[in-house]
């Protein structure tokens, strides 16, 4: 840039720019920095190679700009899935974080994680500075899931895939024989994105955390291109005809 010639940085100042920024460690000349102090135009320098910044600065533009939304529940990483637990208060949220995260999954934000569209076909969740590596479960308090089970435990962001819906069972809300053989699942639109939605209902003596693990598998196999109720329906259609 300091070897441009003088109309062309005269003309680059008068469009108005914000700041200017030169890649590739380039020093500017001293023309450029009086042109910048007359204009009252910030000037950066950067070690970065020139595309590579500006992908750097498009990535960031993109996380800043782009719309957010909070979602109450936790957001897990489960068998490397971006998982979202939602369901009422008192419904076992945390609980069943926790004991994800005793099972090798890491925790990445809860109660209030962020998510953001940062691609038309990516929505990412993060957890606000204040809530990192904390999670609250009813007669524990408030936990600090770094320190107890270690640095591999949590992480700060993550991309939604999967969303899992707790909903109490009970004589008032009865799940009916059809949902054994048929799956409660629906989509969810997140920030105009449609994310896999799974009710899994809740009951004592019901794993959930293994529940948790086997619907995630199962939609890594669907996403894979499997499966397995169509099998199962058309292993029954060609026993009947035969």
């Amino acid at each position: 840039m300091s070897r441009l010639s003088g109309s062309v940085q005269q003309e680059l100042f008068q469009q108005n720019s914000q700041l200017i920024i030169i890649a590739d460690d380039v020093a500017p000349g001293n023309d450029l920095i009086e042109l910048a102090t007359q204009t009252s135009t910030p000037l950066f320098t950067s070690p970065l190679p020139c595309r590579r910044l500006i992908n750097t600065i498009g990535q960031y533009l993109t996380t800043r700009l782009s719309d957010t939304v909070i979602i109450h529940g936790v957001l897990m990483e489960v068998l490397g899935v971006g998982v979202l637990i939602t369901g009422e208060s008192s419904v076992g949220k945390s609980e069943l974080a926790l004991e994800l995260i005793t099972r090798g999954h890491k925790l990445v934000a809860d109660d209030a994680p962020e998510f953001r569209r940062i691609a038309h076909n990516t929505i990412e969740g993060s957890c606000p500075r204040l809530l990192r590596d904390f999670l609250e479960v009813r007669g524990l308090g408030v936990i600090n899931i770094r320190k107890m089970y270690g640095h591999a435990s949590t992480r700060h962001k993550k991309i939604l895939r999967f969303i899992v819906r707790l909903e109490l069972m009970d004589e008032s809300n009865p799940f009916d024989d059809s949902s054994r053989l048929n799956r409660t699942e629906q989509i969810r639109d997140v920030l105009g994105l449609e994310i896999s939605e799974l009710t899994i209902p809740v009951a004592p003596g019901r794993n959930l955390a293994v529940l948790v693990e086997a619907a995630v598998r199962n939609y890594l196999l669907e996403k894979s291109g499997y499966d397995s109720s169509q099998e199962f329906e058309n292993l029954q259609r060609h026993l009947m005809e035969s």
